[in-house]
């Protein structure tokens, strides 16, 4: 082990590389980061696969009934009763899936393939059929994600073994790998007490709590043995699977062990014979747990274990900063259908409509009588309406304290901020505004938009000094969170204050009616239930800004110092808990 990091484009290829030699056994592999890199190495993986594994590609906006099966409806019609129709994960058994943009995957279709995973077979349970369907799968994630919220669910990539981040690798000079086919990963033999402690022992120091990847651990080595022609699990298979299984799964660094230091004056002990060299040669070596542990902290990238060590830990999320779900008739992400009158603005749902007749034909022909014409027949109960899930747009309302001596440096952190985060807009589907409130009043001046070169022109010179009405800059708020409520988006403020009003609601100067006024416009937002969050600007925190929070049913930051940058991660933060909530 010569601590240096490898090259991440290697541990690509070997993990794929071992994935192809075993894909049902270890369970899938996440490529994240599109490009030719990664379509390349997609193209490699399939060239490994054996030639008769099927590989079957899944649409982006899969139902349930393609996924799992479901009733056959033109071949039920024909019957009089119902037929079963196989789903992708059973036509796939024994191959493999590809599942491009898994960034934007469901829960539930997620929550479907990982059921597949560990039972190995679908159950399908609609439409009058009751059947269960062999699914031995491995999958393959493509995962296009651009920022850290937008991640495959957890559910799903927690039961595949590699996890490869490809963003930033440009060359497409594959490292050549020597592989022996002569020796299928099952006919290597289990590793011993001894490693499976050692891999135990890693993933401890590294905060891996769950079985699995240790499982997917072993079944790793036991694959790059048989790569390597080896009947046996060697020390540098552990040290491999343990890079490319629990090194991506670390939530924390490896305590430093320390030991007493032994007297200089200490002689070494003398060797009785020339037979003991080799024990004591032996007695020196680092126990096999510290060596796997320091393969894996070598090829940890220096900003992981940075974030590692500062005890932070980044989950998926899903949705990336858009605002909360509700149901729509007419767009957004198909949730199936359901028994209905296609009125109101609803959708006939005309394929579930005949699923649902179909079973049902044979009986409604017997009741008509012997002449009855060969014709589909429709009831009231059969008819199904269309369903759909939107995610509103979020409107970022910044409310910014621009009074005072320090209102310059307020107002650029604020433009930092809103410059970040309109950067992303495009995949966040955000909007920003900024509310600026100094002397006798609040005013709106950048109205909800996603156009940088907009903000940026009116960011150019802001204003700034006077007194601090903060009573109307959070009435300004509240009316243009209630606007975009209205227009189907959801609000969210940033509110950038001391919390020390001292301008009444009218105009006039004195803190005790300014503070009555605040704390009334206060609970007012907290009323509406728009959520938020209230920045403490002061240089040091007095508390007049929490107890603003506490009225507006806020979350409280205290950032007397923030810059852009740490201002936009943390309103980021706090603003995907509360949509998440």
């Amino acid at each position: 082990m010569n601590g240096q990091p490898p090259d991440p484009l290697s541990d690509a290829v070997m993990a794929a590389q071992l994935f192809a030699l075993d894909p049902l056994g270890l369970g899938g592999i996440c490529l994240r980061g599109a490009g030719p890199v990664r379509d390349a190495l997609l193209e490699r993986i399939k060239a490994d696969l054996p030639p008769d594994m099927p590989v079957r590609r899944m649409p982006g906006a899969i139902t349930d009934d393609r996924l799992l099966g479901g009733l056959d409806i033109s071949a039920s019609l024909c019957a009089g009763k119902a037929v079963l129709q196989t789903g992708l994960l059973a036509e796939t058994d024994g191959g493999v899936i590809i599942a491009p943009m898994a960034e934007r995957l469901s829960e539930t279709i997620a929550g479907r393939i990982g059921q597949a995973l560990d039972w190995q077979a679908v159950q399908v349970e609609r439409d009058g059929i009751a059947a269960e369907l062999q699914a031995t799968i491995g999958v393959v994630l493509l995962d296009d994600g651009l920022t850290d919220e937008e991640r495959p669910p957890a559910a799903l990539t927690e039961r595949l073994a590699f996890h490869c981040d490809l963003t930033g690798i440009a060359t497409l000079d594959f490292p050549d790998i020597a592989a022996d086919d002569s020796i299928s990963p099952t006919e290597v033999a289990e590793p011993d007490e001894a490693m499976l402690k050692a891999l135990a022992a890693t993933a401890l120091a590294l905060g891996v709590r769950s079985v699995r990847p240790l499982l997917f651990a072993m079944r790793a080595a036991r694959a790059s043995a048989a790569l390597a022609g080896r009947n046996a699990v060697a020390e540098s298979d552990l040290a491999m699977a343990a890079r490319l299984v629990l090194a991506p799964r670390a939530t924390q660094l490896p305590a430093e062990e320390t030991t007493d230091a032994e007297p200089d004056d200490m002689p070494p002990p003398e060797p009785d014979d020339a037979g003991d060299s080799d024990d004591a040669d032996a007695a020196d070596a680092p126990p096999l747990e510290d060596m796997i542990l320091a393969a894996v902290a070598a090829c940890v990238p220096e900003d992981m274990l940075s974030r590692i060590g500062d005890g932070v830990h980044r989950g998926a999320s899903q949705g990336g900063g858009a605002g909360k779900r509700h149901k729509s008739k007419l767009r957004g992400r198909p949730l199936g259908a359901r028994p209905g009158i296609p009125r109101g603005g609803a959708r006939l749902a005309l394929i579930d409509t005949l699923r649902a007749a179909a079973p049902w034909q044979t009986l409604r022909r017997e009741e008509e009588g012997e002449d009855a014409e060969r014709k589909i027949r429709i009831r009231r109960p059969d008819l199904r309406v269309r369903r759909f899930e939107e995610r509103a747009g979020t409107v970022t309302i910044f409310v910014v304290d621009a009074s005072g001596s320090s209102a310059l440096a307020r107002l650029a952190e604020a433009k930092g901020a809103i410059e970040l985060m309109l950067a992303q807009a495009y995949v966040k589907r955000a909007e920003v505004a900024l509310i600026a409130f100094r002397g006798e009043g609040a005013e709106l001046l950048l109205p909800p938009t996603r156009s940088l070169t907009r903000a940026r022109r009116v960011l150019a010179e802001l204003p700034g000094g006077g007194g601090t009405p903060l009573a109307a800059g959070l009435e300004a708020a509240q009316a243009l969170g209630e606007q975009a409520v209205s227009h189907g988006r959801t609000p969210f403020l940033v509110v950038l204050t001391d919390g020390k009003a001292n301008v009444a609601r009218d105009g006039s100067p004195g803190r005790k009616q300014a503070k009555a006024d605040s704390e009334t416009a206060a609970h007012r937002i907290a009323a509406t239930g728009i959520a938020g969050v209230v920045v403490d600007i002061s240089p040091r925190a007095q508390g007049e800004a929490q107890t603003l929070a506490a009225a507006m049913r806020a979350e409280y930051l205290p950032l007397p110092h923030a810059d852009a940058a740490t201002l936009h991660r943390a309103v980021d933060a706090v603003q995907q808990q509360t949509v998440a909530a």
